[in-house]
């Protein structure tokens, strides 16, 4: 049982890796080779939406990160008020 995995493993690995060998490049669509230089409206508005894009992810991404430190900044505050302690006392007496 061990050994047929083993060869399925190694078949798998030998087609990926004759495809991957036999990959021939990618070629740009007809609007965007050769336009580089020139400056196409096309080709600078394609520009401006990936950096769009890009731009809108990291600010995303920033918030989260930002709020995430908030809440440890919270957290830490809350724990050097004592007021893990107090919610504690209240728990007991409520359950009594």
């Amino acid at each position: 049982m061990r050994r047929a995995t083993h060869w399925r493993a190694l078949a798998a690995a030998t087609v990926t890796g004759w495809l991957l060998l036999a990959a021939a490049p990618a070629a740009a669509c007809s609007v965007c080779f050769g336009s580089r230089d020139n400056g196409s409206p096309l080709v600078t508005g394609a520009r401006l939406g990936v950096l769009l894009l890009l731009g809108v992810t990291v600010a995303v991404l920033g918030g989260l990160t930002r709020f995430f430190f908030h809440l440890r900044a919270r957290a830490r505050r809350a724990e050097s008020e004592g007021i893990a302690a107090e919610w504690a006392d209240l728990q007991r007496s409520a359950s009594s």
